[in-house]
């Protein structure tokens, strides 16, 4: 009896650290609440919706509410669907490698052949006004470049280099990708000067005293260095094009096609459902290729 005591102030000093790791939980529950909300409300009760939807039936005037797999049957069996799957990687996989050539060289410069920052931060601004227009804007002022009469052809036509129009610029898969490179490359250039203008200076100064040449450093310090920005750009561009369809649409004239346009398309003559599953199918896709760029480089860990 003469140690009840003790032990009961022993319990509740042990009892108040729990106590307050509790309290610690709940609030930071409730400060992570309000996101929560917002992301369940606007990104996953819409992702919800469709999956739902991709299960409905349909005629030419209405969508049933069902549960079938013949819109899933008809998207993955169907030759047509794959044929533009694969022309839409097709499209992904050139503007990824031309949005990185340009984009890491036009960050390249900004960051290492730039030296005062506000001359930097004046031309990184340059780089974003044509992004102050619309992107239907900037794939229309192609047209008079590219046309038939269109400045390009008639400046080859005037130097002799040829004698008729060159076909192939404008309404074909050239046209498509410039326009989408065109659009797309400053996603990539924003993290690629991110993170090159993170990288400390000493080390190249210390790889150029040590006798590296430019390419070593460029290829053994910097161009490591710069994968988490490389990596988030990546993920920019490979799921702005996956999901295009406009540019598809005006720049091919018709010519080509794209998951997006192809939803695009369904939608238009309310084949809701059908679109549905094409979304649910590119949506898992992209999520997949984001997923392989993440695998090679861990960009939680390398920022």
């Amino acid at each position: 009896m003469d140690y009840a005591p003790g032990v009961a102030r022993a319990d509740t000093l042990k009892s108040k650290p729990a106590r307050k790791r509790s309290a610690g939980h709940l609030a930071s529950y409730f400060q992570a609440a309000p996101l929560a909300i917002v992301l369940g409300i606007f990104l996953v009760l819409p992702i919800l919706t469709i999956i739902m939807v991709s299960f409905w039936d349909y005629d030419s005037i209405q969508i049933i509410p069902d549960f079938i797999t013949l819109n899933y049957e008809e998207t993955l069996g169907s030759w047509v669907t794959w044929t533009i799957y694969l022309n839409t990687l097709k499209y992904t996989a050139i503007v990824w490698a031309l949005t990185l050539v340009i984009g890491f060289w036009v960050a390249y410069f900004l960051a290492f052949h730039v030296r005062t920052p506000t001359m930097q931060m004046v031309l990184f601004l340059i780089c974003t006004v044509p992004f102050l227009t619309s992107n239907i804007i900037r794939m229309i002022s192609w047209i008079p470049f590219l046309g038939r009469n269109g400045l390009i052809n008639q400046t080859l036509m005037n130097l002799g280099i040829t004698s008729h129009p060159l076909e192939f610029l404008l309404f074909s898969d050239f046209a498509v990708v410039l326009a989408m490179v065109h659009l797309y490359t400053l996603f990539m250039v924003t993290p690629v000067f991110n993170t090159l203008m993170r990288i400390d200076r000493s080390l190249l100064e210390a790889a150029r005293d040590a006798g590296a040449s430019s390419l070593q450093i460029l290829t053994n310090i910097i161009i490591p260095l710069a994968k988490p920005g490389i990596a988030i750009g990546s993920i920019f561009v490979v799921t702005l094009v996956m999901g295009d369809f406009i540019t598809v649409r005006f720049m091919s004239g018709g010519q080509s096609a794209s998951v997006g346009l192809m939803m695009a398309n369904q939608i238009s003559v309310l084949q809701y459902p059908a679109a549905a599953a094409n979304a649910v199918v590119l949506l898992a896709v992209v999520l997949l290729m984001v997923a392989g760029i993440l695998r090679v480089v861990n960009i939680r860990k390398e920022l």
